[in-house]
């Protein structure tokens, strides 16, 4: 059954195909009053380029190695052992985050978009942060053929194989 309160969310979601991408969004998204959590960071490249940018930047990653490497090369950045699907561990960090930025390569193909879609809902849930930048091909390419239902009439009759792009407002392009 739904919670009355996941359709309230005011989380933005992000959605990039690759570090290219993922990066791009840092200067865009990350202002200098934000607490951003970096979720599967790796050896903290993007957390320490995330940094400049904002109040505070914590990097997480489930790997207790990732972390250690990471604290070595960035000492001056806040690195945590996270397992990402532990939200109460996320809390634990007791953090007001504003943005959330993920990068998990394991959950980049379709098969496991319905994972990574939770795990978005989930932060959004609990953390309320303003947005969620998240590093997936899989849900950008499912999230630009999305169109959210406003309730208006039809533009048109529908045809097979019409073009369902639409100005991202749930209106179809003329």
């Amino acid at each position: 059954m739904a919670n009355e309160k996941q359709f309230r969310l005011k989380t933005k979601f992000v959605a990039t195909r690759n570090v290219k991408e993922y990066r791009e969004t840092i200067p865009r998204w990350v202002t200098k009053d934000d607490v951003v959590l970096e979720i599967g960071c790796e050896w903290g490249t993007t957390t320490v380029q995330i940094a400049p940018f904002c109040k505070e930047v914590i990097g997480t990653d489930v790997s207790a190695e990732c972390i250690e490497r990471a604290r070595q090369k960035h000492p001056e950045v806040r690195f945590e052992v996270l397992d990402a699907f532990d939200v109460r561990a996320a809390v634990a960090l007791d953090k007001q985050f504003t943005k959330v930025y993920i990068d998990m390569s394991g959950l980049s193909g379709y098969r496991s978009l319905l994972d990574l879609i939770a795990l978005l809902n989930m932060y959004a849930t609990v953390l309320r942060p303003e947005a969620i930048i998240v590093k997936s091909g899989a849900l950008k390419h499912f999230a630009s053929h999305c169109v959210a239902w406003r309730g208006e009439a039809p533009v048109g009759p529908r045809r097979a194989g019409a073009d369902d792009a639409s100005d991202g407002e749930g209106r179809p392009h003329s």
